[in-house]
């Protein structure tokens, strides 16, 4: 219990610290729009591009919808179970930049999605791999600025999202 403590003291101190610096509005701005490439239509898009080009075929594609048929769940008995409360709901005198999609912030699935996918998409082109995990990194990183999630969110958002993506290609390869 002591650990837990410690780990959500951790949190609000780096959100407040977070939040709290100069730039913070200019960042919030950007962290929109980054966040928003999260939100899972772009994802549909690749979706629909694997289909039309290769069909159910596609090692990617394959690899891609058993990722979210794995990862999606998880996260929402996850975020279900544990109901950690978003830094709104934790914080005094607080406001998100954003309104959440739902209650419960723990963990992150906009940054579990993203990094299931950079993980994927990176793993058939490996030359995206960089970009892709810079990418994915943003979005999480979008999440906090915008006050919607904790740092400890992000990293389990983090751990999912690659786990699940490795176990997708173990398991479609």
């Amino acid at each position: 219990m002591k650990l837990l403590y410690s780990i959500h003291k951790y949190d609000v101190f780096m959100t407040i610290w977070l939040l709290n610096v100069k730039m913070h509005g200019s960042l919030a701005k950007f962290s929109r729009y980054v966040s928003r490439t999260g939100d899972g239509q772009l994802y549909l898009l690749i979706i629909g591009l694997l289909y039309w080009q290769q069909g159910l075929h596609s090692p990617l594609l394959q690899a891609i919808l058993l990722g979210f048929l794995v990862e999606r769940p998880i996260y929402f008995v996850l975020k279900n179970s544990l109901k950690r409360n978003r830094p709104a709901a934790a914080l005094q005198n607080f406001r998100s930049v954003i309104t959440p999609s739902d209650q419960f912030s723990f963990p992150s699935g906009h940054t579990s999605a993203a990094f299931m996918m950079a993980t994927l998409i990176g793993y058939f082109f490996p030359v995206l791999m960089l970009p892709l995990y810079g990418w994915a990194a943003m979005v999480g990183f979008s999440r906090v600025v915008l006050g919607v999630h904790f740092p400890t969110d992000i990293l389990v958002g983090v751990i999912l999202g690659i786990s699940t993506a490795l176990f997708s290609l173990g398991y479609s390869i």
